[in-house]
């Protein structure tokens, strides 16, 4: 019997230690507010518990799903109608902070956008695995590829999300480039792409505030400017070695959603710059422990979504450290694995349980596989000739001999 095939360790073990890092620093991050709200400092931490065990438990699930099942034609095409129409579905509900981002049902919340992501890789794995040989094909395979991306975009940035909107975007042409396609037609894609981002930027007045803000956030710190103003100050006061685990001030009614969005701010505080760069530097293993299952990957598909998986990761952690440290404009965007709420974690374990069973059947996993089939051929035929002994056939050339004088 072959041996049983394993995940990459490594990769599992980094995605477990963020997962219930996050348990731990949206304790930190919330106790004040759950008490002051709820009357219970571990009102958060205990839903954001129960959405690790959900999101574990779904990450378990996949692993043991063949990711090579995701690639038929009825899965690929349903994930996209379920994931448009939950894009769709999200304008039937109120807003919720100025957006229609959250579906709420019998007192839970699901962000379709989130979903989106993976439902995007998968589906341009797949068709760009049925086109290959023909990724230069500018109709066949550039136009569907980019229509698809472009009609999920629009409907996060009608949300309004344009950070999510984004993230699609790169997912895609990460995963097309990889596939091979070529620069004059993602150079193409960009100059509409930019027009369209520009146009967001200056002509929706909201969000060009946002921009004036972020090229001064001090001018207007205690308006426009106060929640990247307080998050600066977090940062800052937390030095090389933090004040030390939940003795974040910040937190304490002046950095807003610091247990959310901007929960990477009191880990700089509170574990200092020495904190803040491990956690940079387990996002970096985290890219190349997935990069490497996916380059090892057995078939092109697999490789595909697992590079668009690890994309959408490692650059929407990315997006979230450079906005809480005033690199980018502010933008709804969570910390992965770490930041409240469970419509951001549990499809992230999901996509990373593809992952690691992605990483059991890669290259190296293969070959010992290979290896254990052929000895226990061997060693099956070895049985057989023993439990039963070779009989002369009356024609055998050994049973017609003469026998010697």
């Amino acid at each position: 019997m072959a041996r049983k095939l394993q995940a990459d360790k490594w990769l599992f073990a980094t995605t477990a230690g963020l997962a219930l890092f996050g348990i731990v620093m949206v304790y930190s991050a919330s106790a004040v507010m759950a008490e002051a709200e709820n009357g219970n400092q571990y009102y958060y931490v205990i839903k954001q518990g129960i959405w690790t065990a959900i999101g574990f438990s779904a990450m378990l699930l996949m692993m043991q799903f063949d990711y090579q099942r995701l690639r038929d034609r009825r899965i690929v095409y349903g994930l996209l109608t379920l994931t448009a129409v939950l894009l769709l579905g999200v304008f039937a509900f109120p807003r919720i902070n100025g957006a229609h981002r959250w579906i709420r049902f019998a007192g839970f919340s699901v962000q379709p956008s989130e979903l989106s992501k993976l439902t995007l890789a998968i589906f341009l794995a797949y068709f760009l695995e049925k086109r290959a040989g023909e990724e230069g094909l500018f109709k066949r395979t550039f136009i569907p590829c980019f229509a698809v991306t472009g009609l999920m975009a629009a409907l996060v940035l009608k949300e309004p999300d344009l950070g999510t909107a984004l993230m699609l975007v790169v997912i895609c042409v990460v995963i097309y480039y990889t596939a091979g396609a070529r620069l004059l037609h993602l150079a193409m894609a960009a100059a509409p792409g930019l027009a369209v981002g520009v146009g967001m930027l200056l002509f929706v007045p909201w969000r060009f505030q946002r921009l004036v803000t972020f090229t001064d956030p001090w001018a207007d710190s205690q308006n426009k400017g106060f929640q990247v103003v307080q998050s600066l100050i977090a940062i800052g006061s937390g030095g090389t070695g933090g004040l030390g685990f939940a003795q974040g001030k910040q937190k304490m009614g002046f950095l807003p959603f610091a247990h959310s969005d901007f929960i990477f701010a009191v880990i700089g505080e509170e574990l200092g710059l020495f904190g803040a760069l491990m956690i940079v530097a387990v996002f970096g293993l985290l890219l190349w422990r997935g990069l490497r299952a996916a380059l090892r990957a057995p078939d092109r598909f697999g490789m595909l979504l697992g590079i668009g998986i690890v994309t959408g990761i490692v650059v929407q952690a990315l997006f979230n450290i450079s906005v809480v440290l005033s690199l980018l404009p502010t933008k709804g965007i969570p910390l992965p694995f770490i930041s409240y709420g469970g419509s951001s974690l549990v499809p992230t374990l999901m996509a990373v349980g593809i992952l690691l069973n992605i990483s059991q059947r890669s290259a190296g996993n293969a070959d010992v596989r290979s290896m254990d089939d052929l000895a226990d051929v061997e060693i099956e035929n070895l049985q057989r000739s023993q439990a039963a002994p070779p009989t002369l056939s009356p024609r055998s050339p050994v049973a017609i001999a003469p026998r010697r004088r």
